[in-house]
């Protein structure tokens, strides 16, 4: 006999139970044909499966006589378990008379019962076997793509929804020094995910324990917490968490880690699950070296960028801001390029790049082409005609041969306030101006590639711009998709440029950015936006 706590304990794995065989209240063909053989081998009038969702009925049930219960006179229910045991319901023979049952008919109901019970336990085992293979099949997918380490334990919580159901899924690193390192630290109140943050190798932990040993932790109660892991006691506690799982990550020179999870009753994984836990961690191993080696070239990839965009200068006669944004969030460079040199006091170059392409190969290129303006622009002054000539010259004799575009420019301040701008454009998309009166004009198309042909005769191009001017040079990325052509995106352009006119430049410029939304953006965008002031301003 059990006491009533002990039964409230049980309930929920019973009635995770039930859910697990599919049982419901809709008629179920097995147990119709169940309860047909009842009525003929007992000959009584009625007979069913009853589903217990409510109060157990562990034991059998014989009632003779019943004159309480209006037309049922006779009771015999024999309960109906699962693999561990677990009465479920009861198949019911019921008799509108009263009857005294013979033993031969209570061990015919107790047989037919236990072969209820087969048959449910078979068709539990068969859904838990698709329902593995159908989770081991969505991890597969779910955690091939993901990115991050954070994704990766988002997609695992995410996973287990629903079947395995743990109050906290925890991911661990080992360390080469043999200190674990907690990955899934916001799934937890901040003073714990402090607490656990980095812990030292005799820190016994069901993550520390699986992670050194190599072996799967089972923890099906806080006896077991407190005998294997007694560190984690105090945790356990303070979280409500009574049992826990932990698994070895493996790596191809031993565990590189553990995947921990823990429930809020005891809970104890058969052989199955334990299989299923087994096969998660190893996807999520490999996952998690994806996202470690994704981390490593994010870093890299962001000190490039940084190394290639160098802040801008600060100057009295002008405002600038400048933005940049990769094609593709994996790559995180690429080939568009913005740059602006201060020549002296009153003379500052300006150009705007687009190697073909995106990623680290573009990022390469575009990083020799603006290292080279560079050097020619500092190096002395020339018409930016002459300056481009050269520097085709200079890419030719190195033999750097990507296709780019480029736009060189010199912005002067003149002594009336106003500005004096020259360029000269290698194919590169033409600058926008917005005049003080709100007035937008888009200057003239460029000439040829850089590099496309030999001995090309550029132009270079003059325009004054008066004091309170907006100078925009940006790339086709910024406005261009394949499912938005080029002209429709010049047009959203010129709409926000005339739609803001009282906006700060870095305002105006995290607006453009906005035109193709990040998601959406199919090539590198650049832009620098430049705002002319009084010489003495």
């Amino acid at each position: 006999m059990t006491d009533g706590s002990s039964g409230r304990r049980e309930e929920p794995q019973r009635l995770a139970a039930a859910l697990r065989a599919g049982l419901d209240p809709v008629a179920d063909p097995m147990f119709d044909r169940f309860a047909a053989m009842v009525r003929t081998v007992l000959g009584v009038p009625v007979a069913f499966v009853s589903l217990d969702h409510g109060d157990r009925r562990d034991t059998p049930l014989i009632v003779s006589d019943a004159r309480t219960d209006p037309g049922v006179r006779a009771y015999a229910a024999m309960p109906v378990r699962d693999a561990d045991g677990r009465a479920l319901g009861s198949l019911c023979a019921i008799d509108h008379e009263p009857r005294q049952w013979s033993e031969q008919e209570i061990s015919l109901l107790a047989d037919l019962a236990a072969a209820c019970s087969d048959s449910l336990q078979l068709r539990i085992a068969v859904r838990a076997e698709a329902d593995r293979s159908a989770l081991l099949l969505r991890a597969s997918a779910a955690l091939g793509a993901a990115a991050t380490s954070s994704d990766v334990v988002d997609t695992v919580r995410d996973l287990v929804i629903g079947s395995l159901d743990p109050a906290y899924v925890g991911v661990s690193w080992l360390g080469a020094d043999g200190d674990i390192q907690l990955a899934s630290g916001r799934l937890l109140p901040a003073h714990v995910a402090s607490r656990w943050a980095t812990y030292g190798g005799d820190v016994r932990t069901p993550s520390g324990l699986a992670a050194r040993t190599g072996r799967t932790v089972i923890l099906p109660d806080l006896a077991a917490v407190t005998s294997q892991t007694p560190d984690a006691v105090a945790t356990f506690h303070e979280m409500g968490w009574q049992a826990a799982v932990s698994v070895p990550l493996p790596g191809l020179r031993g565990p590189i880690g553990a995947l921990t999870f823990c429930w809020k009753q005891q809970y104890s994984p058969g052989e199955g699950e334990q299989a299923v836990l087994i096969a998660l961690a190893g996807y999520v191993a490999q996952a998690l070296q994806r996202a470690s080696a994704y981390d490593d070239r994010r870093t890299a990839a962001e000190t490039m960028q940084k190394a290639l965009l160098t802040p801008l200068p600060e100057l009295d006669h002008v405002r600038l801001a400048a933005r940049y944004a990769p094609a593709n969030r994996a790559d995180l460079v690429g080939g568009d390029w913005y740059d602006a040199v201060r020549i002296d006091e009153t003379r500052m170059a300006v150009v705007i790049g687009d190697v073909a392409g995106h990623g680290v190969t573009s990022a390469a290129a575009m990083g020799h082409y603006r290292s080279m303006l560079r050097a020619l622009l500092v190096d002395r002054y020339d018409y930016p005609s002459a300056l481009l000539a050269r520097f085709e010259r200079a890419t030719r004799v190195l033999g750097i041969d990507d296709m780019a575009t480029v736009l060189v420019a010199y912005l002067t301040a003149d002594p009336d306030g106003g500005h004096t701008l020259t360029w000269a454009n290698a194919g590169h998309l033409p600058p926008t101006l917005v005049l003080p009166d709100g007035t937008v004009t888009q200057f003239p198309l460029g000439g040829p590639l850089l590099g496309a042909l030999r001995g090309v005769t550029r132009r270079t191009h003059t325009r004054r711009l008066p004091a309170g001017s907006r100078l925009l040079l940006y790339t086709d990325g910024l406005i261009e998709t394949r499912g938005c052509p080029i002209d429709d995106g010049i047009e959203c352009l010129h709409r926000v440029l005339t739609e803001n006119p009282g906006v700060g430049l870095d305002d105006l410029a995290d607006r453009m950015m906005e035109i193709i939304p990040a998601g959406e953006r199919e090539d590198d965008a650049s832009l620098l936006l430049i705002e002319t002031l009084g010489l003495f301003e």
